[in-house]
């Protein structure tokens, strides 16, 4: 696996990896990270993939952060 691209944001790390018949995208923010994966033939290229990555996409994966950092910070009780 390859990082072959990333997409720029003032709260969170977003690459972009390439992997056999994949584009994965990681999404990193603390100690969380979520990944997405994109199949080539779906996406076609790296800007197919940063053209599903919008703003909407991006606001629904920091509320999921949100949501685990709370599980994380519940569970450590």
């Amino acid at each position: 696996m390859r990082i072959i691209d990333s997409i720029p944001h003032p709260s969170m790390s977003i690459s972009i990896f390439q992997m056999n018949d994949k584009f994965i995208v990681k999404f990193e923010a603390g100690p969380m990270e979520q990944a997405f994966k994109f199949f080539t033939e779906d996406v076609k290229s790296v800007d197919g993939v940063k053209k599903l990555i919008n703003e909407a996409f991006i606001e629904t994966v920091r509320v999921r952060f949100n949501e685990m950092f709370m599980q994380m910070k519940n569970a450590q009780v």
